[in-house]
C-alpha cells in the first residue's frame, strides 16, 4: 500500500495488491471520517496504525460508496465506526454479503479474521449530508457502475471521492451503462478541484474534463462496435476481439488490468444486447383465435385490487434524517455531529 497528501487533513491510500483500490481519510479535529477501506486485512491494518497517529479520537465514520468486498471488508478492523451507505447497500450486503465473504475465507485464509459490518446509517434520497468541524460531506447518490454507489463531496475543498463511479475504465458488469453516463454528466458540472477515483490516481483539475467525457466517449463505442457486430451475425466469442484501443482508451491504466476488465464490458454489452434483440414468445392460441368467431365475454364481478395485484409495493424504505427528513437507523446509536437533513437531488 502507498499514501499521498491531497490537502491539509486529507490522506488518500492505494492498494498495491488489486487493481490501485483507494480508500480516503479526512480528519476533522481528533476523529477521522474513512470513505471505503481497502480488501486485505494487512494493508487497511496499516490505515489504521495512521489514523491512530492522525485522529486520537479514532475513526468516527466509514462511508461505503458501494457494496463490493474491496471497498467493505476492511471495515471489520475498525468495530466503533458508524457505516454510511446508501439503503441499496445494506440490501445487497444482507441479500449476498456474508455468502460471498464465506467463500472468500474458504479461498484464503489471509480473510479469516474478516466479519462483514453491514451499513448502520443509510439513506434513499438524492444525497444526505454529514456535518463535521471544518468539514461538510455531502453523500450523493451516484448509480451507474452499480445500483448503490454513491459519491462523497467534501465542499470546503471542493474534492469528490468518487468510489467506482469514476475509476480509470469505467465498468459496468453489474450496472447500467446510461445510469452511470448520467452520473458522470452529474459530476462534470460540480466545479470540482480533484476526483479521487475508485481505482487509479487523482485526477487535478485540468484534467476532469476531458476525463470524464473519454469515460462518457468508452461507453457509446463499447455499445457501438458490439452492436455493429452482432448485425454482421458475429458471435460472442468474436466480441472479444474488440480491443480497448478501438473503444478509445489505453491498455495501460491500473498496470494493465483495465484489459480484463474491457473484455468483461464487452462480454457483457454483447450478452445484454442479444438478450435485447429476441422476440417476445408467441401467444400459443393467438393465430387460432384470429380465425374463431368470438362469444361476448362475461364480466367479472368487481373486485378491489391489492397493492401487490396493481404492481406497487406497501414498503417504503426511509433513510435517517441527516437534514430534516425521514430516516432509517439500523442501530440505537446516533452518529455524534452527523446533520439532520437529507437533500434529494
Amino acid at each position: 500500500m502507498h499514501w499521498e497528501r491531497a490537502s491539509e487533513d486529507i490522506y488518500i491510500f492505494a492498494s498495491d495488491r488489486y487493481a490501485q483500490v483507494t480508500a480516503s481519510l479526512i480528519v476533522s479535529g481528533t476523529v477521522g471520517v474513512l470513505i471505503d477501506t481497502l480488501p486485505f486485512p494487512n494493508e487497511t491494518a496499516q490505515i489504521a496504525l495512521f489514523a491512530r497517529k492522525r485522529c486520537p479520537g479514532g475513526v468516527r465514520f466509514i462511508i461505503y460508496t458501494g457494496h463490493e468486498a474491496d471497498h467493505v471488508y476492511g471495515a471489520a478492523l475498525f468495530p466503533r465506526a458508524e457505516i454510511i451507505a446508501h439503503e441499496m447497500a445494506r440490501e445487497i450486503l444482507i441479500e449476498r454479503g456474508f455468502a460471498a465473504l464465506q467463500r472468500v475465507k474458504e479461498q484464503s485464509q489471509e480473510f479469516a479474521p474478516i466479519q462483514l459490518r453491514l451499513p448502520t446509517f443509510t439513506f434513499t434520497t438524492g444525497s444526505t449530508t454529514l456535518r463535521l468541524p471544518g468539514k461538510t460531506l455531502e453523500i450523493i447518490h451516484t448509480p451507474g457502475h452499480t445500483a448503490d454507489c454513491v459519491s462523497v463531496l467534501l465542499h470546503e475543498e471542493r474534492i469528490l471521492f468518487a468510489g467506482d463511479t469514476v475509476m480509470a475504465l469505467p465498468t459496468i458488469v453489474n450496472g447500467d451503462p446510461e445510469q452511470l453516463k448520467q452520473s458522470l454528466e452529474v459530476i462534470g458540472a460540480m466545479q470540482l478541484e480533484n476526483i479521487v477515483q475508485g481505482h487509479g490516481e487523482i485526477i487535478l483539475r485540468g484534467e476532469i474534463r476531458d476525463t470524464l467525457r473519454r469515460q462518457v466517449n468508452y461507453l457509446d463505442n463499447l455499445r457501438s462496435k458490439v452492436q455493429k457486430l452482432i448485425d454482421a451475425g458475429g458471435s460472442r466469442e468474436e466480441a472479444r476481439n474488440i480491443t480497448i484501443e478501438q473503444c478509445g482508451m489505453p491498455r495501460v491504466l491500473l498496470n494493465g488490468a483495465v484489459v480484463q476488465l474491457h473484455v468483461a464490458n464487452v462480454l457483457t454489452t454483447y450478452d445484454r444486447l442479444i438478450g435485447a434483440k429476441k422476440p417476445a414468445r408467441a401467444e400459443p392460441q393467438a393465430a387460432a383465435d384470429k380465425t374463431k368467431p368470438r362469444r361476448a365475454a362475461r364480466k367479472p364481478a368487481t373486485e378491489k385490487k391489492t397493492s401487490k395485484e396493481r404492481g406497487t409495493t406497501t414498503r417504503q424504505p426511509v433513510a435517517r434524517e441527516a437534514s430534516g427528513e425521514k430516516a432509517k437507523k439500523k442501530t440505537t446509536g446516533k452518529p455524534a455531529k452527523a446533520s439532520k437533513k437529507s437533500k434529494g437531488r
